[in-house]
């Protein structure tokens, strides 16, 4: 048995220590380092600097190691992200920064990610991590999967307001009325000069329409939401037995290694559908020899109010269609 020791308090020595030799070799922070050319992200940023006015700024490399930093380790915000970074010896050294070297402050990496860094050069640095990769030979865009995560927002749902917001047609509406269109102008007939809706069906002579529906008709194009008034870009999330909550989701799109091709952020009210289009488009920009999407069976199928399988709405797909 050992000898209890008590009293472990070596606070304030001084010694001489590597900062290279504190962190160990396996680190994932040192795999890191090592794999990934940083020198890059200067061509990426350097148009968005100015180069013989102003004060020097906090390296850019840093900035975007502090955001990698935050999303490796979970942590809630950029406040808590530069109280970490602060205190850890690990951090530190990945970043650059010596023991006793002041750490950028949280509002100047909120600062720079709001006003500076634009979403073009989001995408282009998502796009450079995503071709790094694809010349390791660990991507594969043979098969595609696509699914939607709801991210609850930190607002209130008893702070809310109702807002009336106009009814957009879905996207492949648009994209018929504009080949309609199309066709018209060239056996020289003019175009439809709605471009939201198809031309109205003619009249019945009896028309049995309640009188509410007459007058939602009357009243607009319009439809009313449930708006945050905390955070408005949000959106009211009612699912099933979920808990009605303000939330945000995340259209993203991985390949079969896992690793994540691409991604579209709405309110947590837009359905997955409706942001397909979107996903897909910016899925094949970056990959032009993607072949065409097969859906796969969905984990419930579409019922009806009285709880019936809707059969006509649900077309499974063979087995070897799913396959890549």
């Amino acid at each position: 048995m050992g000898m209890l020791e008590r009293g472990k308090m070596e606070r304030g020595i001084i010694e001489i220590v590597d900062t290279e030799s504190l962190v160990p070799q396996n680190h994932l922070l040192r795999k890191i380092d090592a794999a990934v050319d940083w020198s890059q992200l200067y061509d990426m940023v350097g148009p968005l600097y100015s180069e013989d006015n102003g004060r020097p700024s906090v390296d850019p490399v840093v900035l975007v190691k502090m955001v990698l930093i935050q999303h490796l380790y979970g942590l809630p915000s950029l406040r808590r992200t530069a109280d970490e970074i602060s205190g850890s010896i690990y951090y530190r050294w990945f970043l650059g920064y010596t023991l006793q070297e002041e750490t950028p402050h949280f509002s100047t990496l909120s600062y720079n990610f709001r006003h500076r860094f634009t979403a073009e050069t989001v995408d282009q640095i998502f796009a450079w991590i995503l071709e790094e990769v694809a010349q390791a030979g660990y991507l594969s865009a043979r098969a595609v999967f696509i699914d939607g995560t709801h991210i609850k927002a930190s607002a209130n749902t008893k702070k809310q307001v109702k807002s009336e917001i106009p009814i957009t047609s879905k996207r492949y509406v648009q994209e018929l009325m504009e080949e309609v269109n199309a066709d018209r102008e060239a056996h020289e007939k003019r175009p439809f000069d709605d471009g939201d809706q198809p031309p109205a069906p003619p009249k019945k002579p009896s028309d049995n329409t309640s009188r509410k529906k007459l007058a939602r008709r009357k009243k607009g194009k319009t439809r009313t939401v449930t708006k945050s008034v905390t955070d408005p870009d949000c959106g009211l999330f009612v699912k099933g037995s979920h808990k009605r909550q303000f939330a945000y989701e995340a259209h993203t799109a991985c390949d079969t290694n896992g690793f994540m091709l691409n991604t579209v952020v709405t309110p947590g009210n837009v359905h997955d559908s409706v942001a397909f289009d979107d996903v897909y488009e910016r899925l094949s920009q970056h990959f032009p020899r993607l072949r065409p999407l097969l859906p796969i069976r969905p984990t419930r199928r579409p019922i009806s109010a009285r709880r019936y399988l809707m059969t006509s709405e649900f077309f499974p797909q063979p087995t070897s269609a799913c396959r890549p």
